[in-house]
């Protein structure tokens, strides 16, 4: 456990791999001649997505010690990420991912993480509880929660944290990420959520997620459930009806979905995520930082990567100023 020299505006913690999308829209997988590689992964996406906004960010995971680890870490260079606490797992295979892309909302993932993920394998006295503390913004994952010893050390992460700061917990729910199919059970996976719940300030999903975590569905419950069980910030984001964000403070929040022709709809929400962090270390009204938020995601889906997708603020700015003529 080092001390860090300075603490970063935002330290994910999570999954991470090699993302390869179709160059063909609209054929079956099984027809697709070509692809594109991207770095991929939620955690690792998010902090891209903040530092394309100007914040310095790092990401705590794993990869295989095998040729797609070494150009993960390239990748995560040449977007600006630290990689400091990014290390490789000789026994397990960088993850590959795999999609296919059907406009405007059908875009199946294939999962090559099996039998286990190096992101995975993050262990709880590897953690720099320094830099933990001392980041501005912490965001861990559902999947983070998933299998050991990767749980243990996210739920140690965020004890650690004690609150301190923003603690975004990302739901984040992928039932076929989750090794044991016992887990794949939301009661069975519930109680882990509760337990990070407990010790986030934001909490952000979309309904399915939300559901998981609460066992509610309907979006103004599913916010009051976040917040009852102990975030002072609850995001519900509802796809085509847009995104709800209720605060511990009575504040609410309502944003409608950004009018653009979807791409990919992959990684839009890990831009709302960047954006979202980007906007409350700025200290914007919600309004204006779920709005910033949805216009990030939008960009990102009309686009077809994920990471090399994520827009400035230069361009959010513009969306918005667009969609407001």
């Amino acid at each position: 456990m080092t001390e860090s020299a300075r603490p970063f505006d935002l330290i994910t913690m999570g999954r991470i791999g090699v993302d390869l999308y179709p160059l063909q829209s609209g054929v079956p997988l099984a027809q697709v001649e070509t692809f594109g590689k991207f770095l991929g992964g939620s955690a690792a996406n998010v902090a891209v997505a903040a530092a394309r906004l100007g914040r310095s960010t790092a990401v705590i995971t794993r990869t295989g010690d095998d040729p797609f680890g070494t150009y993960l870490h390239q990748a995560l260079k040449e977007f600006g990420v630290d990689d400091r606490w990014v290390a490789p797992v000789a026994a397990r295979p960088t993850p590959v991912t795999f999609c296919e892309i059907f406009p405007p909302d059908d875009f199946p993932l294939y999962f090559y993480r099996q039998p286990k993920a190096p992101d995975l394998e993050i262990h709880t006295e590897e953690l720099d509880f320094f830099a933990i503390r001392a980041t501005r913004v912490l965001w861990i994952t559902g999947t983070g929660l998933s299998e050991e010893p990767s749980r243990s050390a996210t739920l140690a992460a965020l004890k650690a944290r004690d609150k301190a700061g923003t603690t975004v917990f990302d739901l984040d729910w992928r039932p076929e990420l989750w090794s044991d199919s016992a887990w794949k059970d939301p009661d069975q996976a519930r109680p882990y959520y509760e337990e990070a719940l407990r010790h986030s300030t934001v909490a952000v999903g979309n309904l399915d997620e939300c559901e998981v975590a609460t066992g509610f569905r309907e979006p103004q419950a599913c916010a009051e459930a976040l917040l009852a069980a102990g975030v002072e910030l609850a995001v519900v984001k509802q796809g085509p009806k847009g995104v709800l964000a209720m605060h511990r403070d009575g504040t609410t929040a309502e944003a409608p979905p950004m009018p653009v022709e979807v791409a990919n709809g992959l990684g839009a929400g890990d831009a709302f995520g960047g954006s979202l962090v980007h906007g409350l270390l700025s200290g914007r009204e919600l309004a204006d930082t779920v709005r910033h938020a949805n216009a990030a995601g939008a960009l990102v889906a009309s686009r077809l990567a994920c990471s090399s997708a994520m827009p400035t603020e230069a361009e959010v700015e513009d969306l918005l100023a667009r969609t407001a003529a």
